[in-house]
């Protein structure tokens, strides 16, 4: 031992050995570790002790079951002599004891002697095991054989070791109430007190501790300076919540209307009574009070993250997801391959929450994704495969235009710009910040939307085929990416069809036809445990096989004993998500999100040129084209006695070239931003405040064209005298019908957008669209007095907008009557009076009106399930 440290003695299973303090003693199920556990609730590098300096610390990596000092989790921890810790279970997990040296705890093994010590302490770890893991073994390759003899080879490198029959398995139990451990060191409960509280979510060591005033006082939390506690956090606002003491000694937190919300429990709340079980959530923040402390946890990013059990079941009773469980430390890179049909996007919705599974949990640290998605959401971040970003922007625009709607409404410029700056540098973006995202290659628009993903600094990012359509150098560049990430304190999932850069990962879960697990282990072990040289060869056997067993052959053999059965341990749940338990609160006032998603948007806009001149241009050429039909008597009253059949004509072209305009500003606009739009409602957007901001600047533009062509098409033509409700300004008047067309026309673009799965099948919807106007206007054949014909037609914008151009112009007088028999039969819609007009123009607009409540409805299938109200 070197001078001054004091000798410490570890006492397992039967085996002592004395501590060196050069040296670090990891201890898990992996044959290599000093310490080898065979105990499924133990990790496969479950914990390290060391001497720490100034006295012996015992550190967990991430553990699925954890850690325990006195029935408390612990993650670091000093320790000396009398301290007892738990592996894997508070209770009845495999127990280290630590004395002095010659306090009673005999030295059975110097540490130089420690392996040979271990290999007696575990007599199931077979010694040739630790000997194949070291040197690269290779299992005899079979790909000429039947799936049949698959399970045998499997089993092959581990045929020495002893299989766990089902009676020895370990079904983890609860401790009943009575024998919980007191948490920090207490007294147990005596008689029939009430049992010390569970340490909340397996947390970590409290980040700080806060002393609050019994019986009197108020702690304030907020991000300002003059906050009793300062939270150092974007996502909390100025002043955020408060504890307030109550007269009978307890304590309530107060929401002091933050922009993303309070929580107790994952839930949003405004005001709530707080115990020893309840968790506080704010911002990337947790709090627990512990008789009158405050204690707090800082999410710094250190999280656990697993899946168990998800299985994903829908119409008609088929599993597209079957059983899936496993489980990832802190600060880790994990690859997600399979063929097609594998379920691997089923499996991301489920593991954001997007669309949670029908059976099982994803647990954040050991919290309930799915029952405190309300919270958790906030530190989720997802990079789907399209950009998640308009790429007509500047890249510092379109990350200043992001973190304008995911931060606080109160949080300042300078605040805001700062954490810009931090991720560009962290993402080597800084040098290509004014630069559109359209000149960007396409690594580095990965790169931009990573960085989108950044600014609210989530614990968890979750990737979905980043590198799809990439060179392989750009692949490895991005993966890399990724790789920093997780160094930096990150868990990142990626969805991947790229296998070059698997290598980097630190666990790989395979995914097999049918939505069942293959693998899940480390990279480096994969294509032994299928047997295969290549991932083609491994690829082309699950569609050769697609019956085969994959996920029997994975679950018996000793990989997922290694890797998964901790995890798989655990009984499956049903979840039933509350509408109400998930519907969280806005991060902005709608007001204030309308008014950046209009800015955005307007920017957006300008920064398309192309878009501009284009809609400029269609109203021109068409309303110009109207000019063009010889009319001798215009559009006023005929003369002679002749009728004036081309003024119908002339507010037909009038009519459907406004009908093609206004559909056409809208009709790609919601399919070409669904990624955005699904990403941005998740993390709080207005679904209200972003179909306004669609309303708004396209209503302009419409507006802008209809003056347009209403000036070129009215220009050269004689008009009425006097209009009905503008007595002398009767080209207004028929503006203002023509205008209304258009927005109404623009709404009906905006449900086809919302309808349809691609922008390619938007053209031939917009085409049909504008002949079936043409038919319609009642121009063209008698439309009145035909029975289901002119009902079908009052759906139509066209009819009612010519209808109302009608009473202005009179056109039952002007052109010559629809009905040759009877010259006194006339469309009741075109009736020469300003009631009529009226009316016309009321049920234009009403057609708009729904189409819009129609969008609001069709937006909510494409955000995530569990905020769909």
């Amino acid at each position: 031992m070197g001078h001054g440290v004091p000798e410490l003695v570890l006492e397992l299973n039967g085996q002592t050995w004395t501590l060196d303090p050069s040296r670090s003693y990891t201890l898990g199920r992996d044959p290599q570790g000093d310490m080898v556990l065979q105990d499924a609730r133990v990790s496969w590098r479950h914990a390290t002790v060391r001497w720490g300096g100034r006295g012996w610390v015992i550190e967990d990596h991430g553990s699925t079951n954890g850690t325990y000092v006195q029935g408390r989790r612990i993650h670091q921890m000093d320790i000396g002599p009398g301290t007892t810790v738990h592996l894997g279970n508070a209770t009845d997990g495999p127990r280290l004891n630590l004395a002095a040296a010659g306090a009673g705890a005999g030295v059975g093994a110097p540490a130089a002697d420690l392996y040979s010590a271990q290999t007696a302490m575990s007599p199931q770890a077979p010694a040739h095991l630790a000997q194949q893991a070291g040197a690269g073994w290779q299992q005899p390759p079979y790909q000429q054989q039947a799936p049949d003899a698959w399970q045998q080879q499997a089993q092959q490198p581990y045929q020495q070791a002893p299989q766990q029959t089902p009676q020895q398995a370990y079904v983890p139990q609860q401790p009943q109430a009575a024998q919980q451990p007191p948490a920090h060191g207490g007294t147990p409960p005596q008689g029939g007190g009430a049992p010390a509280p569970q340490p909340p979510h397996g947390d970590r060591s409290p980040t700080s501790f806060h002393q609050m005033a019994v019986g009197r006082g108020v702690m304030r939390i907020g991000r300002a300076l003059e906050n009793d506690l300062v939270v150092s956090d974007l996502q909390v606002s100025r002043h955020h919540a408060e504890f307030r003491a109550t007269g009978d000694g307890r304590f309530e937190i107060v929401d002091l209307g933050s922009h993303n919300g309070t929580y107790v429990n994952g839930q949003p709340v405004s005001r709530q009574l707080i115990g020893p079980h309840d968790i506080v959530g704010v911002g990337h923040s947790t709090f627990r009070l512990v008789g009158d402390r405050l204690e707090e946890f800082v999410d710094t990013g250190d999280v656990s993250f697993s899946a168990r059990h998800l299985t994903v079941t829908v119409d008609g009773g088929k599993q597209i997801l079957k059983d899936v469980s496993f489980g990832v430390p802190e600060k880790s890179l994990i690859a997600v391959i399979g063929p097609s049909g594998s379920g691997k996007s089923t499996l991301l919705k489920a593991l954001t929450g997007y669309r949670p599974a029908n059976e099982g949990d994803v647990l954040y640290d050991n919290r309930n994704l799915y029952k405190q998605f309300a919270e958790l959401r906030q530190r989720i971040g997802l990079v789907p495969q399209d950009d998640i970003l308009h790429k007509e922007l500047t890249v510092q625009k379109a990350l200043r235009y992001a973190a304008k709607l995911r931060f606080p409404g109160d949080t300042a410029a300078s605040e805001r710009e700062a954490r810009i700056g931090e991720v560009l540098t962290e993402l080597k973006l800084d040098i290509h910040k004014d630069k559109k995202v359209t000149a960007l290659s396409g690594g580095q628009r990965k790169r931009v939307s990573v960085a989108l993903e950044l600014l609210t600094k989530p614990s968890l990012i979750f990737l979905d085929e980043p590198t799809s359509g990439l060179d392989p150098g750009m692949d490895r560049d991005v993966m890399q990416l990724l790789r920093g990430l997780a160094d930096d304190g990150r868990t990142v999932l990626v969805v991947t069809h790229s296998v070059a850069e698997l290598a980097l990962c630190d666990k790989l879960l395979v995914m097999a036809p049918g939505g069942s697990v293959a693998y899940f282990g480390p990279p480096e072990e994969a294509l032994n445990f299928f047997g295969y040289e290549t991932w083609a060869d491994v690829f082309s056997a699950f569609e050769n096989y697609r019956d085969y067993d994959w996920a029997g052959r994975w679950k018996g053999s000793q990989h997922y004993q290694m890797y998964a059965a901790d995890i798989d341990a655990v009984a499956p749940q049903s979840v039933h998500v509350q509408p109400q338990m998930v519907r969280p609160p806005k991060p902005q006032s709608w007001g204030s999100q309308l008014w950046t998603l209009m800015r955005r948007y307007s920017s957006v806009i300008a920064s398309d040129r192309g878009f501009l001149v284009l809609m400029l241009a269609l109203p021109a050429v068409l309303g110009g084209v109207s000019t063009l039909i010889p009319a001798d008597f215009g559009l006023g009253a005929p003369s002679k006695g002749h009728f004036n059949q081309d003024a119908g004509t002339i507010m037909l072209i009038l009519a459907v070239g406004m009908c093609f305009s206004g559909a056409a500003n809208s009709v790609r606009e919601l399919i070409k931003e669904r990624v955005i739009y699904e990403r941005e409602r998740a993390v709080g957007l207005s679904r209200s405040a972003y179909l306004m901001s669609k309303v708004i600047v396209l209503g302009f533009i419409t507006m802008v064209q209809s003056i347009l062509i209403c000036a070129i098409g009215f220009s050269v033509r004689e008009l009425p005298e006097s209009g009905l409700i503008l007595k002398k300004l009767p080209a207004v008047e028929l503006c203002l019908v023509i205008t209304a067309l258009g927005f109404t026309c623009m709404m009906i673009g905006l449900v086809i957008s919302s309808l349809v799965k691609t922008a390619e099948k938007t053209m031939p919807l917009l085409v049909m669209f504008a002949i079936v106007q043409v038919v319609f206007t009642g121009i063209l054949f008698k439309l009145y007095n035909s029975p289901g014909i002119e009902q079908f037609a009052w759906l139509m914008p066209a009819r009612w907008a010519i209808a109302g151009a009608g009473t202005t112009l009179d056109l039952s007088h002007i052109m010559a009557p629809m009905d040759k028999s009877d010259a006194k039969s006339l469309d009741p819609l075109w009736a020469h009076t300003a009631t009529q007009w009226g009316i016309d123009l009321a049920a234009l607009l009403a057609i708009g009106i729904v189409c819009g409540f129609a969008v609001i409805r069709l937006l909510r299938r494409h955000e995530p399930e569990v905020m769909r109200k």
